[in-house]
């Protein structure tokens, strides 16, 4: 009888920790194990940046991961035929399985930024540091990366393996293979993120510190992580919801401007502002016109006939979105005019999105765009601070920040908006207005489908989603969306490593 060795992303982990023989048992002379590695500062920072390297891929959080977030959404998606038979198409269309390579892919991807991060953290006493806050803060960055990663993790799958120090062994990676609850997880991603508020790190980086976290940044993930754990979590709600507001208070108040509407919308995704616009708290940098580093999502998302976005010539449709998006936009709302278009190429006669542009000389006509990856901003801490005074029971105080976006936008402030029939059909409640704001102020970010599962029960989103026209969907279907698609499946591969300690989410 043969025996299968199954490879599991706590597997991969220890193999990028401390493999030291490959399969023909041969030494690399050039190879350095962790053991050896962490000598000196120099050594733990250039860790550092790898851990926050992993951030780009598209199987993490980079630009390009829409596949795991808004295309699961009623935002984006496939809609060709081609995409029909794909595996990609699984997400939006609820029909995602197990065996989806794609959903593994991403699983190990972030089990792979943990692993750096957690190499990190327990190598780093090893080194002797002439300045002790320099310690405090890489060890402060590695658990932010670290918590992040698991935020992704719980919110896509719910219980998962936790995993908080490098595993050197096949049977250490055995003794961590089993979910934990979804509140264990967030405990541990509160305490790493608490952590880096007693560091040394800046309320803001400077610019030669873009793309590293700061103090602010900490403060509005701990909002969004309370905020999120008071509408998912069954127990704690009123505790979670004032720990919301209190760190997204903080976050507000740290901002280095007065009023929203002194940031016009389109500076906030100018490539040449993208170091000194005041409203971005943390990102994911590109290096513009750089073959290895640079951004292609603004060539990625052009549709055949268009230079709105870049100089490099597009022979396809570009960025999919739906036309129930399209739809959801008020009447003279510039953040249409400016992330949305309709191209009228006879193979196309579609909407693409053009939110993220860079039609620069210095892109090129490769597409080596220089935007950068919007992971957290004052726009969204300011409408969460909205959520989480409506669901306080503050409509009058919610409102305030509610207004203060959409004022930005040049937009009816609330009290006159409702008044209006068509917005009041479509919004008939606080709750919804502000679930608005968010998908047309946030389009394209990777936010939508996070707030659809932090707005809804299971339950309510299938009624939400289904209530829907089908035809301002696509060809994906919205009648198979079920309960069980709040949570992706474990990928087939772990739940194989062991059926009772990584067993399936309901429904697959």
């Amino acid at each position: 009888m043969k025996k299968y060795i199954l490879v599991s992303a706590l597997s991969v982990a220890v193999c990028l920790s401390s493999c030291k023989k490959d399969f023909l048992a041969q030494t690399n002379p050039n190879a350095v194990t962790v053991e050896n590695y962490f000598k000196t500062e120099n050594d733990v920072l250039l860790a550092v940046n790898g851990a926050y390297q992993s951030l780009r891929s598209s199987n993490t959080m980079g630009e390009n991961s829409g596949l795991f977030t808004d295309e699961r959404s009623d935002d984006t998606g496939r809609n060709d035929n081609q995409s029909n038979a794909g595996e990609p198409f699984q997400f939006n269309d609820f029909s995602l399985l197990p065996s989806n390579s794609y959903l593994k892919s991403h699983w190990l991807a972030l089990y792979q930024s943990i692993t750096r991060a957690n190499v990190i953290l327990s190598n780093i006493d090893k080194v002797t540091f002439t300045n002790e806050a320099n310690k405090q803060n890489y060890s402060a960055e590695a658990k932010f990366i670290r918590a992040i990663m698991y935020f992704e993790l719980v919110r896509k799958w719910g219980a998962v393996p936790l995993v908080t120090k490098q595993l050197n062994t096949i049977d250490e990676v055995k003794a961590s293979t089993f979910r934990v609850p979804e509140a264990d997880v967030y405990n541990q991603i509160v305490a790493d993120l608490k952590d880096g508020l007693n560091s040394s790190l800046p309320n803001f980086q400077p610019e030669s510190g873009i793309g590293r976290v700061s103090k602010a940044a900490l403060n509005a993930y701990l909002g969004k992580v309370y905020l999120t754990m008071a509408a998912t979590l069954p127990n704690n709600k009123a505790e979670n919801l004032t720990n919301a507001n209190t760190y997204l208070l903080a976050a507000y108040n740290m901002r280095t401007f007065g009023n929203l509407s002194e940031i016009p919308y389109s500076q906030v995704f100018d490539v040449t502002k993208k170091t000194t616009c005041k409203e971005l708290l943390f990102q994911i940098v590109y290096k513009q016109g750089d073959i290895n580093y640079s951004s292609s999502i603004a060539a990625n998302n052009q549709a055949k006939g268009e230079t709105i976005n870049s100089q490099k010539a597009s022979t396809g449709i570009g960025g999919n979105l739906k036309l129930d998006l399209v739809n959801e936009y008020e009447t003279a709302d510039l953040r249409k005019d400016f992330s949305i278009k309709y191209a009228n190429d006879a193979t196309v006669k579609d909407w693409f999105i053009t939110k993220f542009r860079d039609a620069s000389d210095a892109a090129t006509k490769n597409g080596y765009g220089g935007n950068d990856c919007i992971l957290m901003r004052y726009a969204d801490v300011i409408l969460m601070l909205a959520e989480v005074n409506m669901l306080q029971g503050n409509d009058a105080v919610a409102i305030q920040y509610l207004d203060m976006v959409r004022a930005r936008a040049a937009m009816p402030l609330y009290a006159v908006a409702k008044t209006d029939a068509t917005y009041a059909a479509k919004f008939p409640t606080l709750k919804l207005a502000i679930l608005h704001e968010r998908r047309v102020e946030l389009a394209f970010e990777h936010q939508r489908w996070f707030d659809l599962i932090r707005y809804f029960t299971a339950t309510e989103l299938v009624t939400y989603l289904k209530a829907k026209p089908q035809a301002s969907y696509g060809i994906a279907k919205l009648a198979n969306v079920t309960t069980k698609d709040r949570f992706y499946p474990i990928p087939f591969d772990e739940v194989k490593l062991d059926p009772v300690k990584m067993y399936q989410n309901p429904g697959y």
